[in-house]
């Protein structure tokens, strides 16, 4: 597929095809029931085809740094592992995915490598659906795809990617001991994640959600006066020292030139209202009691404050996305699990729908490549 589809067009030819999947979505669920057999068995075939396309779109791309960021800088690392370097002091925090690739360079190319990462960061997503959702798999697994940052870290920040995808597969496991082993899997291949690791901490003494949803409130105003103060904290702490995350804080000209909405991120914190609204509403509001979701929705608030808290500092998406990549599930869960309204089938067509336009905004109309 790369050598006929130039770099620039992998990104198009994704979101015209999603565009063109949530206009059906939107169709079918205003004429049948989300229930009924038919529409659960279009909607296994249509997610086999989605899982398909994403993996072998995303899979075979090019290497290219301008339209795929860091695959440029995986590759190289990649060639420099084939012949023979050792895992330097640097890498060695991440140090199982460096273990991959140094493995994986004495084994296969590196157009390979790319394929499998692609794998393992799509096909979580389609088993902890599965496993979750059962027959309505399909909804959650399309969520999760249409979400904001899918494509970024499928084809930018890939070890992250990774490494939220097995996150994922841990909240979903129903054996403690499984649980634990995706979440050191899930730190070992990118060490942001011990952020919604002591998020799933935190919410496993203590599972208040009234209490976490205060705490995200305050965020908001605690960024906006104290954001500066709050930043040079958490730096202060050490926590931040590998080179890849303090640097997500420190100005820099030729950053403040490329991001030039730097600062408070009004446009991210009206997506991220997205998954407190459903967890609001379908926990406080109808007391919908599901552990699992309760949990979920829990851990999203406290990463997502976390991310408020340094709303400003470079590269924010970043943290961001240390809540976001479960945002899609947020706020579909509940459809999937109990019926609360007449009619819910078009509400979750509506609910796609302008889940998606955000994404296809942000990432398609006003995308700068």
């Amino acid at each position: 597929m790369n050598n006929f589809i130039p770099a620039e067009s992998y990104y198009k030819i994704f979101y015209i095809f999603l565009l063109l999947i949530t206009l059906v979505n939107f169709i079918q669920a205003n004429s049948v029931e989300i229930e009924n057999n038919g529409n659960l068995k279009q909607k296994g075939i249509l997610g086999f085809i989605l899982l398909s396309f994403v993996i072998l779109l995303i899979g075979v791309r090019p290497i290219d740094g301008k339209y795929f960021g860091d695959m440029r800088s995986y590759s190289i690392e990649y060639e420099e592992y084939s012949y023979g370097y050792e895992l330097s002091t640097e890498k060695d925090k991440d140090i199982a995915f460096e273990f991959f690739m140094k493995t994986s360079s004495q084994l296969i190319p590196v157009e390979i490598f790319f394929f499998i990462c692609t794998l393992l960061y799509i096909y979580p997503m389609y088993l902890v659906s599965k496993r979750i959702f059962k027959e309505y798999w399909y909804y959650s697994f399309f969520m999760l795809i249409i979400s904001l940052s899918f494509w970024g870290y499928g084809t930018n920040g890939i070890r992250n990617g990774i490494a939220t995808s097995f996150f994922l597969l841990a909240l979903s496991s129903k054996k403690n001991i499984y649980t634990w082993l995706w979440i050191l899997l899930a730190v070992s291949f990118h060490k942001s994640l011990f952020i919604p690791t002591l998020a799933y901490i935190i919410s496993y003494f203590y599972k208040n959600t009234k209490t976490y949803l205060i705490v995200w409130f305050l965020a908001i105003p605690l960024s906006l006066v104290l954001g500066t103060l709050i930043e040079n904290f958490f730096m202060g702490l050490g926590v931040f020292s590998d080179n890849r995350i303090s640097g997500y804080f420190e100005d820099d000209a030729d950053i403040q030139s490329e991001f030039s909405s730097l600062g408070f991120r009004w446009d991210f914190l009206v997506y991220s209202v997205t998954g407190v609204f459903a967890g609001w509403y379908f926990i406080i509001k109808r007391q919908f009691e599901d552990k699992v979701y309760i949990n979920l929705f829990n851990i999203y608030l406290i990463t997502n404050a976390f991310w408020i808290l340094v709303i400003r500092a470079n590269f924010s998406n970043r943290f961001a996305y240390l809540s976001w990549f479960m945002l899609g599930i947020i706020i579909i869960y509940p459809f999937l699990k109990t019926k609360f309204f007449y009619n819910q089938h078009k509400i979750v067509g509506r609910v796609i729908v302008f889940y998606f336009l955000f994404t296809f905004l942000m990432n398609f109309i006003l995308a700068k490549y």
